[in-house]
């Protein structure tokens, strides 16, 4: 491991820094303390450089977290493209248990994911990434799902994701604090800016962004409390 994402040794020019190494020590010092500590200051100081030095790698503290959250979705986007399921419940079960396993190894970070702004203003936290969303419409039409049903499962998988992995970070961390109001340091647009990527023509993300933008909260509330009521009321019975 490089010396310098230890923050290893006096170094004031930043030298020998990347973005790469800027981000990953700025996620572990939100695991270690919570994202309210990270400040540019603090960050230089973990690795040993003027705070000046990191913006030749991030335009500011936004910036920065943008980039943690990229850097966690990253890893669930290379392992579900990888993957090769036999069913949609194998895919759908396998997708869960990766983005549990980043609310669990990443307790005071994961809210990070699901608060702050998704890739594109149709999408939904956790899953906010186009190309995970991608994979999602594409993998459950490649099992027969009609377009209203690709998008139904994907509002009632995010809802699902959401609630429940919030309140296990909040119970692995110190709990989730309300979303912090963007600091623009260094010309920081952040809002939607890893969204504005070429999409293909046949892109299924593409396609589907008028049903995906469509505001169903209230009926997904319902839906799921009845399921809810359901599962209980199966469980009391037996």
């Amino acid at each position: 491991m490089d010396s310098t994402a230890d923050g290893a040794g006096p170094r004031k020019s930043g030298r020998g820094l990347d973005r790469h190494i800027v981000i990953e020590t700025a996620l572990r010092t939100i695991d270690r303390d919570g994202p309210r500590s990270l400040t540019m200051r603090g960050l230089g100081q973990e690795l040993g450089v003027e705070a000046m030095s990191l913006y030749r790698y991030v335009t500011g503290r936004e910036d920065l977290l943008e980039g943690v959250v990229v850097d966690l979705l990253e890893g669930v986007t290379t392992e579900i493209e990888q993957g090769r399921p036999t069913s949609w419940q194998e895919y759908l079960q396998n997708l869960a248990h990766m983005v549990r396993d980043l609310a669990v190894e990443h307790p005071l970070a994961f809210p990070l994911v699901a608060t702050r702004h998704p890739a594109a203003p149709w999408l939904r936290p956790p899953l906010r990434s186009i190309e995970i969303v991608e994979n999602f419409l594409t993998t459950l039409g490649g099992f027969g799902f009609t377009d209203e049903q690709k998008v139904g499962a994907y509002r009632s998988f995010t809802s699902f994701l959401l609630g429940h992995l919030l309140l296990e970070a909040a119970a692995r961390g110190d709990g989730v604090s309300a979303p912090e109001e963007p600091l623009d340091e260094g010309d920081a647009d952040v809002p939607n800016r890893d969204g504005r990527v070429e999409l293909a023509p046949d892109s299924e993300v593409l396609r589907l962004r008028a049903q995906l933008s469509e505001n169903r909260g209230a009926e997904e509330f319902e839906l799921s409390l009845e399921s809810l009521l359901d599962r209980i009321e199966l469980e009391i019975s037996q």
